[in-house]
């Protein structure tokens, strides 16, 4: 018994430390704010703990995002939706003259994917963090089609958005 104890907890600690960070910044993305996306993980990982290894052999990641995904949802809901989920990407990058360095078009394109649907903004922040679109769609429930889809759109709309194709053109 405290053999299965130690590698479970050794299991635990291994996807903390493989996933913790992706998953925060994961999180993150979708809820905005870093003690949000604090609380939503370290949810995440507390059911992590109540499940057998043998249950998630080979699929700990999609697990754990889905969870995650699953937690910030939740957290939205409660906060009584989706404050910062425009259905448009808004032109409120600053000034072309002014952003000539490239913490300002970083800055410009995260305000840019904050403002994308949720499900646009969850589909990207997965597939940056290098998921196929298989363990997106496994993550997020989406049809694997769908999440082509979606990612699609988030990109296109990205790219097409003046104020970032100014900056881009510098």
């Amino acid at each position: 018994m405290v053999a299965k104890s130690g590698q479970r907890q050794r299991w635990v600690l291994q996807a903390l430390e493989q996933y913790e960070a992706r998953l925060l910044r994961f999180a993150a993305r979708l809820l905005g704010d870093d003690d949000s996306a604090r609380d939503a993980v370290q949810h995440t990982f507390l059911r992590l703990c109540d499940q057998p290894p043998e249950r998630l052999d080979g699929r700990v990641g999609p697990w754990l995002f889905a969870v995650c995904r699953n937690q910030a949802v939740d957290m939205l809901r409660r906060r009584g939706g989706e404050s910062n989920c425009d259905e448009t990407v808004l032109d409120d990058c600053p000034d072309p003259a002014d952003a000539a360095e490239r913490a300002d078009l970083s800055e410009c394109v995260n305000r840019l994917i904050d403002r994308l649907p949720l499900p646009q903004r969850e589909a990207l922040a997965l597939w940056s963090e290098g998921f196929s679109y298989r363990q997106i769609a496994a993550a997020t429930g989406a049809a694997e089609g769908n999440v082509r889809v979606i990612v699609h759109r988030a990109l296109k709309s990205l790219r097409k958005n003046p104020a970032l194709q100014r900056l881009m053109d510098q």
